[in-house]
């Protein structure tokens, strides 16, 4: 049931903007989430497993346009209100999970950038929870009468353990030398490095006296370093989001594509095994980059075994508690729910400025249904930018009624980019992707080549 509780104008703005532009809100998400309650039940199950000392891995899959960046973003904040912090990024050719040329160094700088507190939720938190970890140090200090350094560097010991451990707990120890001697220099240097802004060791060492820096082989060892980090600073765990993991798929490479599938089968088991601790990783994709056999994550026969979906969760029957959530696409309900926040939100929570009345909304949706079929309400991304749309010209043109412009509104089904025929290796076009067949499997010379 609609709330009448005013909706703040800078909510409103970023909803309305980012929907039309066809992207995901940062702000005011819970004014438009509907559905999917089983699948957001499980994700906060996962979270409640980070802050108790577990750890938690899931790949979000959905088709194109059905909602799974917004999924991430209620994910992560649900986790901000349970006390984790966050990091997440969208994967692109400059930023991948393994590489050889600073591209998952690249990826490791931009989660570090996006870092976010239920306190800073835009981002940009790492300094903040650096000054936490020192402030519980001074209070801890206060209350024993020990000295605030030897309060840090017992802390601290509990890192150095771990691979990667004794220069970040030495950075971080360099950062509290700056905080007590007031040098920013130094303390801009700590930062720089636990972001991976260091691109080679002799600047790190010159500025940190430390000899390693956050390069692409250590990704995953200083992510479960910064999950250690977070507890010591007061926080819960850590939650790595990554969307667009098609583009790993998207690889021209055998290779390429086959050691980012190392990566993930290795953050896999060390989640499922239990070795990680306080920390959890959801990961974006469409169901080409799991599924498909030949370039997908199925393509890697480790991961293909533990991906694979429960086979009595069939005829009806779920279940959501292995690695791969698959969304359900939203029904017709769900759309009218979603389309009725829509016009309270436009009408800044007001019901008496709504611009369309209730028996426009099943008109509208069935003029979608008749240009897009079952797709305006399955992937309802068009759907909903062209009802913002037609909001906005009934807002600005106080004389014209919804009935005499709603014939005009042309919507069309949006096509998956991830299926456009695929560049080879030898810079060829492979075919877009297809479900293997029996007569598929069985020939062995359909990829033969000379």
């Amino acid at each position: 049931m609609t709330t009448t509780t005013p909706i703040r104008p800078r909510e409103r703005d970023a909803l309305l903007q980012s929907l039309r532009a066809g992207v995901v809100p940062r702000l005011g998400q819970r004014h438009v989430q509907v559905g999917r309650a089983p699948e957001v039940e499980a994700l906060v199950t996962d979270i409640g497993r980070i802050a108790a000392g577990g750890s938690a891995i899931r790949f979000i899959i959905g088709d194109f346009g059905a909602g799974k960046t917004f999924f991430l973003h209620l994910v992560r904040s649900v986790a901000l209100e349970k006390k984790l912090v966050t990091v997440h990024a969208d994967l692109n050719p400059d930023r991948r999970l393994h590489s050889s040329s600073g591209q998952a160094r690249s990826l490791y700088a931009e989660l570090m950038r996006n870092m976010a507190t239920r306190a800073k939720p835009d981002g940009g938190a790492l300094s903040s929870v650096l000054e936490r970890f020192v402030s519980t140090a001074l209070a801890e200090s206060q209350q024993t009468g020990v000295d605030p350094g030897q309060v840090i560097r017992a802390r601290l010991a509990h890192l150095s353990e771990m691979t990667g451990g004794y220069d970040f707990a030495e950075v971080v120890g360099a950062y509290w030398r700056g905080h007590d001697n007031g040098d920013e220099q130094l303390k801009v240097a700590a930062i720089r490095w636990l972001r991976a802004e260091f691109a080679t060791r002799t600047d790190a060492r010159s500025a940190l006296g430390v000899r390693t820096i956050i390069d692409d082989a250590t990704f995953h060892d200083h992510l479960k370093l910064m999950s250690r980090f977070v507890r010591l600073a007061g926080y819960d765990g850590l939650l790595v989001c990554l969307d667009e993991m098609v583009n790993l798929y998207k690889l021209a490479s055998t290779q390429a594509r086959n050691s980012n599938y190392e990566q993930i089968l290795r953050i896999l088991n060390d989640t499922l095994q239990g070795t990680a601790a306080h920390l959890g990783f959801v990961f974006g994709g469409t169901p080409e980059f799991i599924a498909d056999t030949r370039r997908g994550l199925y393509s890697y026969a480790a991961l293909q075994s533990r991906l694979a979906e429960n086979g009595f969760a069939s005829g009806g029957l779920v279940d959501y508690s292995g690695p791969v959530l698959r969304l359900a696409p939203l029904t017709q309900e769900d759309l009218y729910v979603l389309l009725t926040k829509l016009r309270h939100v436009h009408a800044s929570g007001d019901p008496s400025r709504y611009l369309l009345s209730d028996d426009a909304l099943p008109a509208f949706m069935h003029h979608c249904s008749a240009r897009v079929g079952d797709a305006y309400f399955r992937t309802p991304r068009t759907t909903i930018k062209a009802f913002c749309d037609l909001l906005a010209v009934l807002e600005q043109n106080p004389g014209v009624g919804w009935r005499q412009i709603l014939p005009s509104v042309e919507l069309r089904q949006e096509a998956n980019p991830d299926l456009t025929p695929l560049e080879e290796e030898d810079g060829t076009s492979a075919p877009s992707w297809t479900p293997r067949t029996e007569a598929a499997d069985n020939d062995d010379l359909t990829s033969f080549r000379l």
